[in-house]
Order: C-alpha cells, then sequence, then structure tokens
C-alpha cells in the first residue's frame, strides 16, 4: 500500500511540473526549499570550516552538516504530509503534497534552460550562447567556442536529467515526499561544498561521497531511459548509446555522470565530455561517445527532443507499474 501511494503521489508530482513546471507562485511566497537548506549550509560553513581546524574536524564537521540538513528536510516533509492529511479533505491535502513534492524534480525548469542556449546560438551567436549557458554549467564560459557550448548544454542535459529528474523520482517512489526531500537536500549540499579546492576539498568529502552513493541507482536509470527513447526518435541508435555506455561510461571521472552523458552521446552519434576548463584550471576527462565532436544549435534541438521521450517513458513506466501491482492490493 505505501508503494502504491508513493508512486501515485510520484505521478502526480511529475505530470504537475510536466505541464506546468516549478509552482513559483507558492514559493515566491515562502521561498523554495532547496533556499533553505542552501542557507543553512551557508550559514554552517562559515562556521565550522575556519582554514584553522584541522582537516580531520572539518571533515567531521561536513559530515555532520551533510546529515543535519537530510534529516531535517525529511522530518519537515513528513511533518507537512502529515499536517495535510491530518487537516485537510483528502483531495486538498493530496493537492498540497503532490505541489510540494513538484517542485523537487525539474523536468521543465531543465528544459526550458538549456533550450534557452539552444535560443541564444540561434538569435545572438556565440556571445549569447555563452551568456545562457554560464547559466547551467561551471566551466568558464570564455573558453568555449560555439561547438564547445551547444557541447556544454547537452552535457548538462544529460547529467541533470540523472541527479534533477530521475534520482528525485526514484526517491519519492521509494520512500515518499520525505525521501525525495533529503535526497534534494544531499544533492544541494554536493552543489555548494563537494567541491575539490583548498576550501572545500575536506570540508565537503562526505557530501561529495554520499551524493555519488545515493546517485548510484539513478544514473543507470537514466542511461536505460536514453537508450529506450533513442528507440523512439528517428535518426537516434539505442544500439549506439548502450555500446558507449559500456565503452565510456566508467572511464569517467565522476562514477555516475557518465552513464547518461555516455548514452546521449552514443545515442546521437555524438562526443562529448573531454578536457573542460574550470576556473582557469583544465580538468582533463576521458571522451564520450565516438561521433562529433562539432556539435551545434540543431543538436541540442536533437538532445531535448530525446530528453523529452525519456521523461515520458519514466511517467509511463510509473503508471505501467500502478496497473501491474494493482490486483494485488
Amino acid at each position: 500500500m505505501w508503494f502504491e501511494t508513493n508512486l501515485l503521489l510520484l505521478l502526480a508530482a511529475l505530470s504537475l511540473e510536466a505541464v506546468f513546471g516549478y509552482p513559483r507562485p507558492l514559493f515566491a511566497r515562502i521561498a523554495h526549499p532547496v533556499v533553505w537548506v542552501g542557507a543553512v549550509l551557508e550559514r554552517a560553513e562559515r562556521r565550522w570550516n575556519r582554514p584553522t581546524l584541522p582537516d580531520r574536524r572539518r571533515r567531521l564537521n561536513g559530515a555532520c552538516c551533510v546529515l543535519l540538513v537530510a534529516v531535517v528536510s525529511l522530518s519537515a516533509a513528513a511533518a507537512a504530509q502529515g499536517a495535510a492529511m491530518l487537516w485537510a479533505p483528502w483531495w486538498a491535502a493530496a493537492l498540497a503534497v503532490a505541489v510540494l513534492a513538484a517542485s523537487l524534480p525539474a523536468q521543465r525548469g531543465l528544459h526550458d534552460h538549456v533550450a534557452a542556449v539552444r535560443d541564444g546560438l540561434d538569435s545572438g551567436g556565440l556571445a549569447a550562447g555563452r551568456d545562457r549557458v554560464r547559466h547551467i554549467v561551471g566551466r568558464d564560459p570564455a573558453s568555449l567556442d560555439e561547438a564547445g557550448v551547444a557541447r556544454a548544454a547537452i552535457e548538462s542535459l544529460a547529467e541533470n536529467f540523472s541527479d534533477g529528474v530521475v534520482a528525485p523520482a526514484l526517491w519519492c517512489a521509494a520512500l515518499g515526499l520525505p525521501g525525495a526531500a533529503a535526497y534534494k537536500a544531499i544533492n544541494t549540499a554536493d552543489s555548494m561544498i563537494g567541491h575539490q579546492d583548498s576550501r572545500y576539498r575536506e570540508f565537503g568529502r562526505f557530501a561529495a561521497r554520499l551524493d555519488d552513493l545515493i546517485n548510484l541507482p539513478a544514473s543507470r536509470l537514466a542511461a536505460g531511459w536514453i537508450a529506450l527513447a533513442a528507440a523512439t526518435l528517428p535518426g537516434a541508435s539505442p544500439g549506439g548509446a548502450i555500446r558507449a555506455v559500456r565503452r565510456d561510461a566508467a572511464r569517467h571521472r565522476s562514477p555516475n555522470a557518465g552513464w547518461p552523458e555516455a548514452a546521449l552521446a552514443g545515442a546521437l552519434g555524438l562526443r562529448l565530455g573531454g578536457p573542460r576548463q574550470y576556473g582557469g584550471r583544465v580538468v582533463e576527462d576521458s571522451w564520450m561517445g565516438d561521433g562529433r565532436a562539432g556539435t551545434t544549435a540543431d543538436d541540442i534541438d536533437r538532445a531535448l527532443a530525446l530528453y523529452r521521450r525519456a521523461c515520458a517513458l519514466q511517467i509511463a513506466a510509473v503508471v505501467l507499474v500502478l496497473v501491474a501491482i494493482a490486483p494485488w492490493r
């Protein structure tokens, strides 16, 4: 029964977010939960990550900080869900919980951000493309040519499909709204403090490792959705996606990002990844796929078309599972 309830919540959340996007009117008033998590992390980092502290203490403080925001997020989501069910009519409670859950995946938001890069390249050329892509990637936009801008947008689409769409859905299916909220808190912690520079290397070590662990199943599932979606898109290759994943995914410096990136590269006949520049420092990485590295705005369009199909397949899978378990109630 609990699993069926979680799946119904997930179906409502994914459908609401796909149609309406991020529920801005609600969070314009109360701010998004990720903003709350970010504020707590920022304050804790200033206090618990002082350069004068020994490395061991900074590692311990970082771990405690991440566990704190995860437990608080899980508890707050459980309390909100319980209060809604207790004090509101069932239909109003279900809608309220679904709206809260719809704030956690980012299907439509991710699509719009990547499409904005495509529009920038089309209408304003390289300068506009660089300006748009800097909102979704951490690398230096000034170091990118037009092919690099398009490639960065497609890589961001692949990676964020895994940790911004598939992973919240997976944890919602497993643990409901509290599980998805805890996942989002850990993922936010990794994005804020899970870096390799001297300031965060020790304090953010636990956040980075925990985020890698909880994204492990989602990254593999995301690659599967991309390969299946390629079978529905003319000109895309599901076999190419599978071959690229088997050959290249494990060579990526991230244990998770290589799976969706390799799948998308193989499906579309592209070559993604490779060396990139962050803060004036070149980071060496392996190439995903063996196709063209000279990507264009048209390739962003094809990647978005594949992404929309992968998102639709995920929703369809939830419906199929609900239908399959219905006789076993």
